[in-house]
């Protein structure tokens, strides 16, 4: 890879946003050792900045994506993009830089929405054969009946939003008394509301990443929540063990392997994506997957990276060689 400018987007519009400043901030460390210039673009309500290091802000052109880097006007060759949430996990961005023509390194701007959209994703990938929970759809605006849910995925259940991520929004609920309050805060991220079966077993996490066109998976991490579940608090104030690779048996993470890659590879994933599973009696149910994972320090595809020998400077340099090989 000759000189190139790199942007890396980060920041975002929803609740995710500070995770995803980590995200980008972990990710311009690791590409400073590359004979690169490596531009942090905080992409933020108020507006798209470049942000220098001695921390002035330049306007980003959302014309062509380009901005002063203080003495002259950069275009990037391609942008590693670690939105969280809206615009970077949903499409919106992926269907931004496809227009303009600069290469990114996440999954087209289809897949992201598809991904994005727990509810459109699920019944998809059923239709594949792969397993997931029982689930019960609502609506905002539509009625809602306690006996019926219950009778579709019983007790315990989860209550999330449809379309937000790091379980903002989320609830576990063990009892009919909690289903309308759960209902109510799930509705707070977001007008569509996905119920499922609280499935028991081994909660794992596997990474999955695009190659030379092949799909290449990592070793799956275990998540332990002091938490009733893996919430917020777990996943971001140290509220949980994540064990890389899971105490599993060796067909069990053989199983949820085949399984990572194979959705990665039916929903036409490029880049890195990371699918949740719960392992019930030996049968990987699938969750969902995340278009844009988290790469901050804590964050899971960084320890699996590490843990298949790779260091993240070179991880993140092949997401790049492969966003510019698609161009």
């Amino acid at each position: 890879m000759g000189k190139k400018n790199i942007a890396v987007a980060m920041g975002g519009y929803s609740s995710e946003y500070e995770i995803s400043l980590k995200s980008g901030t972990v990710v311009c460390e690791a590409l400073a050792k590359l004979d690169a210039s490596v531009y942090p673009i905080h992409i933020l309500t108020d507006g798209w900045y470049y942000v220098a290091q001695d921390g002035s802000k330049h306007v980003v052109n959302k014309g062509d994506f380009s901005f002063s880097n203080g003495s002259e006007t950069v275009r990037p060759d391609v942008v590693f993009n670690t939105v969280h949430g809206t615009p970077g996990e949903d499409g919106l961005l992926q269907s931004y830089f496809e227009l303009l023509g600069i290469p990114h390194t996440t999954s087209g701007f289809y897949q992201a929405a598809l991904s994005f959209n727990k509810r459109d994703c699920l019944s998809v990938v059923k239709n594949f054969g792969v397993k997931c929970a029982n689930s019960y759809y609502l609506n905002k605006g539509t009625e809602i009946d306690r006996d019926e849910i219950v009778k579709k995925v019983g007790l315990p259940c989860f209550v999330k939003p449809n379309r937000a991520g790091s379980s903002f929004g989320i609830s576990k609920v063990s009892d009919m008394e909690q289903l309308l309050p759960a209902i109510k805060k799930a509705y707070e991220e977001d007008d569509e509301i996905i119920i499922e079966t609280a499935l028991k077993g081994t909660e794992v996490s596997v990474g999955v990443y695009t190659h030379n066109n092949e799909a290449v998976v990592l070793m799956p991490t275990e998540i332990v929540s002091e938490n009733d579940f893996f919430d917020y608090e777990a996943k971001y104030l140290g509220k949980s063990d994540e064990i890389t690779p899971a105490r599993i048996s060796e067909e069990d993470m053989q199983k949820v392997q085949e399984e990572a890659k194979r959705i990665h590879t039916l929903l036409k994933m490029t880049g890195v994506s990371r699918s949740e599973f719960i392992i019930q009696k030996g049968q990987p149910y699938f969750l969902e997957i995340n278009a844009t994972p988290g790469l901050s320090k804590e964050s899971i595809i960084p320890k699996q990276v590490r843990h298949a020998g790779m260091t993240l400077t070179e991880f993140f340099s092949l997401l790049l060689d492969e966003a510019l090989s698609r161009k």
